[in-house]
């Protein structure tokens, strides 16, 4: 038993009866909490190596699945492997964002939303991390450390409360509805598997930003939108390359 609930026990100890029945139901709340946060912090551990790890499986089948595999050049490979590297490493911390969004949640219900956008997340992790394997590419050499830069990032947004929360949620997916849309334009068009799979990735991702806004989510600064926006630029470029 922790330091702490044992401090509650010698009160209720030294409490006249009738409160000290009144906070035995604060203590068992308080118990419950503690419990949940043990719950939450060891999902989040078990989320972040299956991330990191690569054993993810999908719960969707890729789209594009059946589509052939296209004829592509050495240029059309390297140029297809190093978007899907960005695309894989921005699911990467996506999981980490709802991860730690999750965890400081103070609304049963929002952090419910959060568990069930991160499992549309896990499919596009798994998505890209194929796509990347039949391209004959890999992964980012640092995505450890974008996922804990990331999951710091979502505690500090949980931290500022939970309508603020939905707020970063908002803004990150409308930027990625954005990035995934110029991907598109990019992608080799002989490439439909990877096509394929960027377009469903972007419709998901603007349905996670609808129901945060529907859940009640308070408006990000333009300075803090600034800033993801250059943060964002930042693992763009890296990821591509390394």
């Amino acid at each position: 038993m922790s330091v702490g609930l044992s401090r509650f026990d010698d009160l209720i100890c030294a409490t006249p009866k009738p409160l000290a029945q009144r906070l035995i139901p604060l203590r068992q709340k308080r118990t419950r909490y503690h419990a949940q946060m043990i719950d939450s912090l060891i999902i989040g551990f078990d989320r972040a190596l299956r991330t990191l790890s690569g054993n993810v499986q999908p719960t969707r089948l890729a789209p594009g699945e059946n589509l052939p595999e296209p004829e592509l050049s050495p240029e059309q490979r390297r140029q297809a492997g190093g978007l899907m590297r960005v695309n894989h490493t921005g699911e990467v911390c996506a999981q980490a964002l709802y991860a730690a969004q999750a965890l400081v949640a103070r609304d049963p219900a929002i952090k419910e939303r959060f568990a069930a956008a991160a499992r549309d997340e896990e499919d596009h992790l798994a998505w890209t991390q194929q796509r990347l394997a039949a391209l004959g590419d890999r992964t980012s050499l640092l995505n450890p450390l974008w996922y804990a830069g990331a999951f710091a990032i979502g505690v500090a947004a949980g931290f500022a409360g939970d309508r603020t929360n939905l707020g970063f949620v908002v803004e990150t997916e409308r930027q990625v509805e954005e990035h995934l849309t110029g991907h598109i334009d990019r992608l080799p068009a002989a490439d439909t598997k990877s096509l394929a799979i960027v377009e469903q990735m972007r419709d998901d991702e603007v349905r996670h930003g609808a129901m945060a806004l529907e859940a009640g989510a308070a408006p990000v600064p333009s300075p803090v939108k600034y800033l993801m926006r250059r943060a964002a630029d930042v693992m763009r470029a890296i990821a591509y390359r390394i």
